[in-house]
């Protein structure tokens, strides 16, 4: 059997490890010399990470101003702060901070070489105008291990008044370098790492499960899965363990390498309404609504299997992740499957994830997100399609 035709983006340069905070100085150096530094730091526990990058800047020659990113960003924070960088005539991007503040930059890089207003490029909820030029150069460093959003190609953007979040979208947004130090997530806060962390579990699990997968998104998903499985409960409990906090910024890095290039599924359907409606924090929303999914999912392909083989094959995709997350390879597929199942379930437990109703969602607002969901552009992406009656139902148990 032929292998699939698939295409395959990527940043150019990713620098992995501890320590290599240190080199931001050199490495913005080599592409500008005034630096706008979107940041939510500093609001997340990442103790004076503001003041450890203003001196290897200064060190290197490279000017700086800051610009501020207060929650997830929105179409008028875009505009913000291309504002902001055309006034300080900045040439260079730098993101430091959650997934936010990450998108942020990277549409703001966007919108800085190509004009207009983000809601110009808006997917679903704007014009969805293509980004036809190079984005100006900026650096992703993240300071959560979740989104991955340090080498994806979108950036998503909260729209409120339309009550969604949409992407711009464009292989033209990779940032010129990833930047990944383990060492600037050990000051996260517990809750935070609970929510970032069950966001790149998601990733990876809809990534490797989506319509869109293929064989590269699949070895790396494969590996985030193991990453998250052994250190995701361990980086929560004891914060300050190293180890663990490498394997999770693996984990987030690998997963938005996947989801950029094989696309998500159902919760992400879901989380672009719901944040967009609500006050909730991404990874928290995509946590409360992951076992849920999965169950939908995993009971609608096995309706379908007796007669259809791709949905066997990707019950055997659920089944593999289920022996990676339970730590036990030779589980029987029906066992394998629910373990899949279970274990996220015990994991929202475990990390004590909120249910959705705490952010204020109620019944009444189960019909409205179902419509919006399905406008998503993840939704296609789900493994099997749902009814609006099983998607419904999807979220009222997770109120």
């Amino acid at each position: 059997m032929p292998l699939p035709s698939f295409e395959f983006a990527s940043v150019g340069r990713v620098i992995f490890g501890r320590g290599q905070f240190k080199r931001v100085g050199e490495l913005a150096a080599e592409l500008g010399r005034n630096a706008l530094v979107v940041t939510n730091a500093d609001r997340a526990g990442t103790q004076g990470l503001l003041s450890r990058l203003a001196e290897p800047l200064a060190a290197h020659g490279v000017a700086h101003t800051l610009f501020r990113l207060d929650g997830e960003p929105r179409a008028e924070d875009v505009d913000r702060g291309v504002a902001a960088a055309r006034d300080a005539q900045c040439d260079i991007l730098l993101a430091l901070g959650g997934g936010s503040a990450i998108d942020a930059a990277k549409a703001i890089a966007g919108l800085l070489t190509n004009g207009g207003m983000a809601l110009d490029y808006l997917e679903v909820v704007g014009k969805g105008r293509k980004i036809a030029r190079p984005a100006a150069p900026w650096i992703a460093i993240p300071t959560t291990a979740g989104t991955g959003a340090e080498v994806t190609r979108n950036a998503v953007i909260a729209c409120p008044e339309k009550q969604f979040k949409a992407s711009i979208r464009s292989h033209h947004l990779l940032p010129r370098v990833a930047l990944v130090d383990a060492e600037l997530h050990v000051h996260v806060r517990r809750e935070v790492t609970a929510r970032s962390g069950m966001d790149a579990l998601t990733q990876l699990l809809e990534a490797y499960t989506s319509t869109g997968a293929e064989p590269l998104t699949d070895a790396l998903a494969l590996e985030g899965l193991a990453c998250a499985a052994r250190s995701l409960q361990r980086a929560y409990e004891h914060g300050d363990d190293l180890d663990a906090r490498e394997d999770m910024a693996l984990a987030a890095l690998l997963s938005g390498l996947c989801l950029s290039n094989a696309g998500l599924g159902a919760v992400h359907g879901f989380a672009a309404p719901l944040g967009a409606r609500f006050a909730a924090p991404h990874g928290a929303v995509c946590a409360a609504l992951l076992p849920h999914v999965l169950e939908a999912n995993t009971a609608a392909l096995q309706a379908l299997s007796a007669s259809d083989a791709r949905a066997r094959a990707v019950l055997e995709r659920y089944a593999t992740a289920g022996r990676l997350l339970a730590g036990n390879c030779a589980l029987a597929q029906p066992d394998a499957v629910r373990a899949c199942v279970a274990r996220t379930r015990r994991l929202v437990a475990e990390l004590h994830i909120p249910r959705l109703s705490v952010f204020g969602m109620t019944e009444s607002d189960v019909p409205a997100l179902v419509a919006l969901a399905q406008k998503s552009s993840s939704m296609r992406y789900n493994p099997v399609a749902l009814s609006a009656d099983a998607l419904a139902h999807i979220l009222r148990q997770a109120l």
